[in-house]
């Protein structure tokens, strides 16, 4: 995930990408534009490494528009003797709002790697963001120290024209123990109102900052809310025990080297993730290609619990809605399977809400209080109160499934605790045609409140499954590989394996969903994506 921004009209998404393989290697930028974030056009490569600079690779970047209009891009370029560094490329043309054909600066690298700093430990440049007081953009870049038992680190530069940078005393943040931090990103958060925040906005009352960064040792998204002092040159978090690379996750399963920009027509930030593959590279040789990218998100603070983000896909999702079937106070017993008939399931968004029964709830003291998504046995290993939820892409007799469930534990003092998860134990057949995958348990706790209704919404697309409980408080994203439940053979159920208690599915909407259309641009779609917009 690379660079993705607005310019005049089109929403971009580049991308990295090997034209040659389906494997890593020859990094180029893949470009990709919408104009509503669902439906997308292919264009030619942006950038190619074909400088000694980036002759390793065009890695992660980040664009940046400045107040006059302009766009900015840096990036990481992996040099001939694969030094990390990071340069500067502009529209080739800033009139065509498709940025199509990109340059490369002549000053080129414009920020190598400082005293101190691993040479291949220096990477990912975040969008720049201004700062009044100093007159001048920054920009943040992950690495790493060692020296300081393996702390992950953000360093900041400051620059006036983007030529030119110096590197700020200290470091933004740092945190022992976790290692090289990529694809940093930091922006703020409004937390009085539910709109994003452009990348600039001052921090003060009402706004926090979130710094984001992808683990290189354990490949997943940690982020932390804070509070930014840019005098200082100091991001602190709000709970030390939830810093970066230790406590939340942007998403708990396949999804890694995430972004976000500022939609400035709908005011909001948008979140795009990278969803790697599960099987062998052996296999993605064969099938010619391998990983894809999430929905786009909206990122929002959640102003109810004040200690997390909330993610949820992009309105114009919705957009691909056809059909709707709709059920409700469907009561599941303990123990039990429930079909649903919607036909066809491999292309679904599935809106649910689910009750226990207050009398059984009550007396279900002590139960399953060590209870740990990712170490349990999946939605086969049954406790007092979980787990319920649905079996997506299931095959007719269940040989085949991916479970969404909830999965309650109350401890002797009466407190409860939800746990949302994902079993993908049991996504696909053992067999010659998946044979070589990794399957695992995925999840985490999910806050919910007094008085709050258990609830999620699930997005499937034939192999990918993306959940998001709570209004998105915890979202699992899984890359699975049916090879019974596809197309018209795919199924869709309730299930409740609680030895306990009894649920009742209160509501479930279920839309049938339309494909996106993804495809090469055509000369014909400026003109008639432009009518379209303007209707």
């Amino acid at each position: 995930m690379s660079g993705p921004t607005y310019y005049k009209g089109w929403y971009h998404l580049f991308y990295q990408y090997n034209p040659d393989s389906a494997v890593w290697g020859n990094i180029t930028w893949g470009h990709a534009v919408s104009r509503d974030l669902v439906h997308w056009f292919y264009l030619p490569l942006a950038m190619v490494p074909d400088r000694w600079y980036d002759a390793n690779g065009v890695w992660t970047g980040s664009a940046t528009t400045l107040p006059d209009g302009r766009l900015v891009m840096i990036y990481t370029g992996a040099t001939m003797e694969s030094v990390q560094v990071q340069n500067l490329a502009f529209p080739a043309d800033p009139d065509d709002p498709l940025l199509v054909h990109w340059v490369k600066s002549d000053c080129n690298p414009v920020i190598v790697p400082p005293s101190g700093i691993g040479l291949k430990d220096f990477r990912d440049p975040t969008t720049a963001w201004y700062v009044p007081a100093d007159s001048a953009w920054r920009v943040a870049i992950g690495s790493k120290n060692d020296s300081q038992h393996h702390a992950g680190i953000v360093l900041v530069y400051r620059t006036t024209d983007f030529v030119s940078y110096d590197l700020l005393p200290g470091v933004l943040h740092s945190v022992t123990g976790t290692g090289m931090w990529e694809c940093v990103d930091f922006y703020p958060v409004s937390t009085e109102s539910a709109v994003g925040l452009d990348t600039s906005a001052a921090s003060g009352p009402g706004v926090k900052h979130v710094l984001k960064a992808s683990m290189d040792d354990n490949k997943h998204d940690y982020y932390a809310i804070g509070t930014y002092v840019a005098a200082s040159n100091s991001w602190v978090p709000d709970d030390p025990e939830k810093d970066v690379g230790i406590g939340l996750r942007y998403d708990y399963g396949k999804y890694y080297a995430s972004k976000t920009f500022y939609d400035p027509v709908k005011e909001r930030r948008v979140l795009w993730g990278w969803i790697g593959e599960t099987d062998s590279e052996r296999t993605d040789l064969r099938k010619g290609w391998a990983s894809l990218q999430t929905v786009p998100r909206t990122v929002l603070f959640d102003q109810k619990t004040g200690s997390n983000l909330l993610q949820w896909p992009v309105e114009e999702v919705e957009s691909l809605r056809l059909s709707i079937q709709e059920f409700s106070n469907i009561s599941i017993s303990a123990g039990s399977v429930v079909p649903l008939d919607v036909g066809k399931a491999t292309q679904l968004d599935i809106v649910a809400e689910f009750s226990v029964d207050e009398a059984a709830l009550a007396g279900a003291i002590g139960a399953d209080v060590g209870y740990n998504c990712s170490t349990s046995r999946g939605a086969a290993q049954r406790g007092v109160i979980g787990p319920f939820g649905l079996l997506v892409l299931a095959d007719e007799d269940l040989s085949e499934q991916t479970a969404v469930y909830f999965y309650v534990a109350r401890a002797t003092d009466g407190s409860l605790s939800t746990h949302f998860c994902h079993d993908e134990l049991r996504h696909a057949r053992v067999s010659l045609l998946a044979n070589d995958l990794v399957k695992r348990v995925y999840g985490s706790l999910v806050p919910v409140l007094d008085g709050e209704t258990l609830s999620l919404r699930i997005i499937v697309d034939h192999s990918i499954v993306e959940s998001f409980a709570q209004g998105g408080r915890t979202c699992i994203t899984s890359r699975v590989y049916p090879t019974k439940a596809i197309f018209s053979r795919a199924r869709l159920f309730l299930l409740n394996n609680a030895t306990g208690v009894d649920v009742t599915a209160t509501s479930v909407k279920i839309w049938q969903m339309n494909s996106a259309f993804i495809r090469p641009f055509y000369e014909r779609d400026s003109a008639s994506s432009i009518r379209t917009s303007n209707n």
